[in-house]
């Protein structure tokens, strides 16, 4: 049968989390999503967030970092549990396999609340776990996610609670998501709290994952005006000069700066960071060279492979099987 209560509204009743990990996930996700709950505990001085981790195989869960997180079982072992959060990471389409995604609608209605924790919204929209709600992903993710799943409500937000649907886009939405949930059944009080065990504080859902608002205070406020501008900007690349002009600067001052502060010119910054987005793109899906290379503003394939093989010493075509 169905449950239907929220999980986030108050209650000082025990809440079970099961934590569906996926091979290749990040420990830093499956740290932020509980070890709030195990700091709320301790300060509430009683269990009351009880937590499982299963995993497709129900065998121990290969992480990107080389450690293998225990399980306590396969997907079922998650019944009982109020809450299901997949965590997933790299190589997701391979990893949640087709009778893992049908698993896992199948078992959908048992739980009040599920949820997904970076890749993890790939695994749910999959599964068609997310049609007709709002819905957050890994910001690197955000198009093509939004592409491939047009029924879900895609926004670039840290963590969103739609109904009951939650996802998170990472490892640091992950922890906000969790000292939100924390606030939301045991009060602000505890929620800081935890956040100061930490040494953190908890970020608004509705803020955006990558935001130039808080630039690294060590830059020139001027260059990181220009990066953000780089960045917001990858497909379609503006010159040294008309980066310098949006900010009233000439373009020798411009680099002369750039070279005080990061010892690069802005050219040669603006450049590492559409390879860097390149090879992201590479690495992580299937998507053509030539996409590749109009995405990340490189005018053609050979183009892209030429700066590729420049800076990384080997073509793009190296990096897939």
């Amino acid at each position: 049968m169905a449950k239907s209560a929220t999980i986030f509204a108050a209650s000082r009743q025990p809440l079970t989390l099961a934590l569906l990990v996926l091979p290749q996930a990040s420990i830093l996700e499956v740290a932020s999503t509980l070890d709030p709950l195990r700091a709320a505990n301790r300060h509430l001085g009683a269990d009351i967030y009880r937590w499982r981790v299963v995993s497709p195989d129900g065998r121990a869960v290969p992480l990107t970092c080389g450690i293998s997180l225990p399980s306590d079982g396969p997907l079922s072992a998650a019944e009982g549990a109020e809450a299901l959060i997949v965590i997933a990471g790299f190589r997701q389409s391979e990893m949640a396999t087709a009778p893992l995604i049908r698993d896992l609608a199948r078992m959908a209605p048992r739980f009040a609340a599920i949820g997904g924790i970076d890749a993890g919204a790939w695994v749910l929209a999959r599964a068609g776990l997310l049609n007709g709600h709002r819905a957050t992903v890994h910001w690197e993710d955000h198009e093509d996610f939004a592409s491939a799943h047009p029924a879900v409500d895609v926004v670039p937000d840290r963590f969103v609670i739609d109904r009951a649907r939650f996802t998170a886009g990472g490892a640091a939405p992950a922890a906000d998501l969790m000292l939100h949930l924390i606030r939301a059944r045991h009060g602000a009080a505890l929620a800081l709290q935890v956040a100061a065990s930490f040494i953190t504080t908890a970020r608004d859902g509705n803020e955006p994952q990558v935001s130039p608002a808080k630039p690294d205070p060590r830059l020139d406020p001027r260059v990181a005006a220009a990066i953000a501008r780089m960045e917001s900007r990858l497909d379609t690349p503006e010159t040294s000069a008309e980066i310098a002009a949006t900010l009233g600067l000439s373009r020798r001052r411009l680099e002369q700066i750039f070279r005080e502060n990061l010892g690069l010119t802005p050219a040669a910054y603006a450049l590492s960071l559409r390879l860097a987005a390149a090879r992201r793109m590479i690495t992580d899906t299937r998507h053509p060279l030539a996409e590749v290379a109009l995405r990340c503003g490189f005018s053609s394939p050979s183009t892209l492979s030429r700066a590729f093989r420049t800076a990384f010493g080997h073509p793009p075509r190296n990096l897939r099987p």
